[in-house]
């Protein structure tokens, strides 16, 4: 079990998962292109599980283009909002269950075609998300598809110097210190845990994984321009995001990004 589950679910409490993906245009490229590097992994015959699956914005999603789909997520709550989310579009291949990616003794072993982890990578250190590398490669088939969002710290911390030109409060030694040493945000300790692009790939390297793809999905300094974009400049801008998106010598400077892999056959 997660070492830090009763501080994810004091933050997750009220918190309005739903409106995340539709609150700013910076925001909704984040589900944009994880939904974009995605949908060529899934298809109709395809068992998919995902880890952290929140209220079920990816599951109603992908659903409708796989045969099974089972969503997990620490909090009650929101799995509570997804269930009624089930119900009102009568989707009769999803499941909702209350669970925690770090120790998933409900499932069985090399069940699921496709392994989604689009949020657990963000709250927990590197010992933890071992613990998730190993549960999630135990209970994919063998040539199975996984995929771990994950917060990448450097390009974090950089969307918040670039935002905070008014206050002036970044960067500091201290979040220096949280960011690049502790690798925890310095206002939410242990609430939320970075990474890099490196340090994942490494991580995933250890277990029986090979590295398709690991791209941003979002570029965080980009975001008050963005915003403030007209249509028509945003739809410009979308060329360069998708170039940004599409590099991976550009992935370390996003802020939230997907690592793809594969479980190899033996």
């Amino acid at each position: 079990m997660a070492s830090n589950r009763d501080k994810i679910l004091s933050y997750y409490e009220g918190y309005d998962e739903d409106a995340r993906a539709t609150s700013s245009r910076e925001n909704g490229l984040e589900f944009y292109y994880t939904k974009k590097l995605l949908d060529e992994y899934i298809t109709s015959e395809s068992c998919v599980i995902e880890l952290g699956c929140g209220t079920g914005y990816y599951s109603m999603y992908f659903a409708d283009k796989c045969a099974q789909y089972t969503g997990v997520d620490l909090s009650p709550d929101n799995i509570a909002v997804f269930r009624e989310k089930i119900v009102a579009e009568k989707k009769e291949n999803i499941r909702a269950a209350v669970g925690d990616a770090t120790a998933l003794s409900e499932f069985q072993g090399n069940s699921f075609d496709v392994v989604l982890c689009l949020g657990p990578m963000y709250h927990l250190p590197q010992e933890e998300r071992a613990k998730v590398f190993d549960e999630c490669c135990r209970i994919a088939r063998p040539g199975a598809i996984l995929a771990f969002a994950y917060i990448n710290g450097l390009g974090a911390y950089l969307s918040a110097c670039v935002h905070d030109k008014m206050r002036l409060t970044y960067p500091n030694a201290e979040t220096n210190h949280a960011v690049f040493e502790l690798k925890t945000d310095d206002q939410l300790p242990g609430v939320f845990f970075y990474t890099s692009p490196e340090e994942i790939e490494h991580e995933a390297k250890q277990k029986e994984f090979e590295v398709l793809k690991n791209l941003g999905v979002n570029f965080g300094f980009t975001s008050c321009a963005v915003d403030a974009m007209s249509e028509e400049q945003f739809e410009c801008f979308m060329e360069i995001a998708d170039k940004m998106s599409d590099n991976p010598l550009c992935t370390g400077l996003s802020e939230h990004a997907l690592l793809i892999c594969k479980k190899l056959i033996y």
